[in-house]
């Protein structure tokens, strides 16, 4: 697969010359499609049968759609790529229970980390990866955003992440591509949520806000007004540095903010003698100390570790927000063959199966996590 974003499309994906879909080709390519067959599903909900069945319903409905077809060559390739994935983890989710009830609770969160994980290996462009992703994760969204607490907050935070148009043509042909008694109810969702989406301007483009500190603070806030032009009263700036061991973040730091203060976990574990394997909660009591006595000051500066998961990322940013903190995100990643051999290189090295286990924890970051992201890849 080529692996550079230009010229990138999906295996077997249909082109124009020949919208039909050369299943046979992708099922001896890929062994977690294979996988898909014989996990059976619900019939109330999925008549048609097993999950195969399922996806290849899917992906010829999505094919057949003219929204699809409106597409660019790329944008196709995302879509087709994600109606094949976003039931890939029901084989491990499915669980039978005594009374026959079949379910695959949770299969949606593993699915969108396999999906990651899948299209990581065959090394699609980040962009690309990530827009998969998020269609498998925001993917039902359609069909249960009025379910939602707050809805507008809903809609408007995946238009930051992914196109919404795009989710509402994977969920159309989702809904196609089932055998069951209420499709006509779920198609008319799917239209009330395009209507719902085009009223708060984040249909085919991610909602804008009067500014980047006003969209932080309303994605901060649970019921918050898109509309609000937030008071910036930020007075220092926080780099937080996400990415997996290797990926560069020292020297990232080092050719572009050589004069500012660095908190390094890392650093911080070397001073005070602490293994990489033991419990780290007096390396980051010792790292946020250090954190509130330059922000104290209104000082700037790096805070320098992996922050590979959101709800880490979280709390960090909330208490760098408190002390009024404007926060930026940069993320480094590098090819994975690339990262094991930098990590040989290193005189402290990170286990290998460590590595692993870090990059199937790792959530990417998102614009709605703080003012500003920066993705270096």
């Amino acid at each position: 697969m080529n692996s550079s974003s230009q010229d990138w499309s999906f295996p077997y994906c249909p082109s124009e010359t020949d919208w039909s879909i050369n299943w046979s080709a992708l099922e001896a390519e890929f062994d977690w499609l294979r996988s898909l067959a014989d996990c059976p599903q619900d019939p109330r909900y999925h008549a048609e049968g097993d999950v195969l069945i399922h996806t290849k319903l899917v992906c010829e409905a999505l094919v057949a759609l003219p929204q699809w077809r409106a597409l660019t060559t790329k944008e196709q390739s995302v879509l087709f790529a994600a109606a094949l994935l976003h039931d890939v983890a029901k084989p491990a989710a499915t669980e039978i229970a005594d009374d026959g009830a079949i379910s695959s609770k949770g299969h949606v969160v593993q699915g969108t980390k396999m999906t990651q994980q899948i299209l990581w290996d065959l090394q699609v462009p980040f962009k690309q990866r990530e827009a998969i992703a998020s269609l498998v994760k925001y993917g039902s969204l359609p069909l249960w955003f009025w379910d939602k607490s707050n809805p507008e907050r809903a809609v408007i935070k995946a238009s930051q992440i992914i196109r919404c148009d795009m989710l509402a043509t994977l969920a159309e042909a989702d809904v196609r591509g089932r055998y069951c008694n209420d499709q006509a109810q779920l198609l008319e969702r799917i239209n009330f949520f395009r209507e719902f989406c085009q009223e708060n301007h984040c249909f085919d483009q991610p909602r804008q806000f009067p500014s980047a500190h006003s969209r932080f603070i309303y994605f901060q806030k649970e019921n918050g007004n898109p509309n609000y032009e937030a008071y910036d009263d930020t007075r220092f700036q926080v780099v937080m540095m996400s990415g997996l061991p290797g990926s560069g973040k020292d020297t990232w730091i080092k050719e572009n903010l050589p004069d500012w203060q660095v908190i390094s976990l890392d650093k911080l574990r070397q001073q005070m003698g602490i293994d990489p394997e033991d419990d780290q909660g007096v390396v980051a009591n010792a790292a946020k100390a250090l954190a509130k006595e330059y922000m104290r000051n209104g000082q700037s500066f790096v805070w320098n570790a992996t922050n590979l998961s959101r709800q880490l990322r979280g709390m960090l940013i909330r208490m760098f927000a408190n002390y009024q903190g404007r926060i930026r995100i940069v993320y480094l990643e590098t090819p994975w063959q690339e990262l094991l051999r930098r990590n040989c290189d290193r005189t402290a090295k990170v286990p290998e199966k460590v590595l692993y286990r870090l990059k199937n924890r790792l959530d990417v970051p998102d614009i709605t996590e703080a003012q500003a992201v920066d993705w270096i890849v």
